[in-house]
């Protein structure tokens, strides 16, 4: 019988699940930033969700799903509003939503990276993020960032395919408060 207790002592925490997450959406924000004619432009999505369970302490049992409505992207220019739902862009017509999934988390140093594949315009590559998560007494922040390439994922194509003109490298932030469920 003690050997059984002491089996499963040594079994239990490697059989520990992360903490399950709500996100706060009032204090949380899904950005990104690129260039345009040289001139840094910052971005955000105003609808999307996420699903997050982390343990900082098991990697191994962390997982983020995040999914965008691309219609809600927003830059504060009107004319860029206007056109990056459009077909030469996000084409939300046809592909109304970007998919985030993680596949694995892992250690680079003292950073944490979360390696997924993101699914946008019918594409799917993978995107590998940097994850700053500070717990806090009623949840925790989590902070993401990442760099995307815009033509890998036909975003900007045609006569917007110049990096020149439109930056190739999108840098993606996200800023989430999170409440345990």
């Amino acid at each position: 019988m003690k050997r059984l207790a002491i089996l499963l002592a040594l079994a239990l925490p490697g059989l520990a699940a992360a903490t399950d997450y709500t996100v706060q959406p009032a204090s949380s924000t899904l950005g990104f930033s690129n260039t345009f004619q040289g001139e840094s432009f910052d971005g955000r999505f105003d609808r999307w969700t996420a699903a997050i369970s982390y343990d900082a302490a098991n990697l191994a049992t962390s997982k983020f799903d995040v999914e965008v409505d691309l219609a809600s992207v927003k830059t504060g220019d009107r004319d860029r509003d206007g056109a990056l739902p459009g077909a030469d862009f996000f084409d939300v017509a046809k592909f109304p939503k970007a998919h985030f999934v993680t596949t694995g988390f892992r250690r680079s140093g003292g950073k944490v990276i979360a390696d997924g594949t993101l699914t946008l315009r019918g594409v799917t590559k993978p995107v590998s993020l940097e994850v700053t998560f500070k717990p806090q007494a009623a949840g925790a922040t989590l902070d993401v960032a990442g760099t995307v390439k815009r033509l890998d994922f036909g975003v900007g194509t045609g006569d917007y395919a110049d990096t020149s003109v439109i930056g190739g490298d999108v840098k993606v932030t996200a800023h989430l408060q999170l409440a345990p469920k």
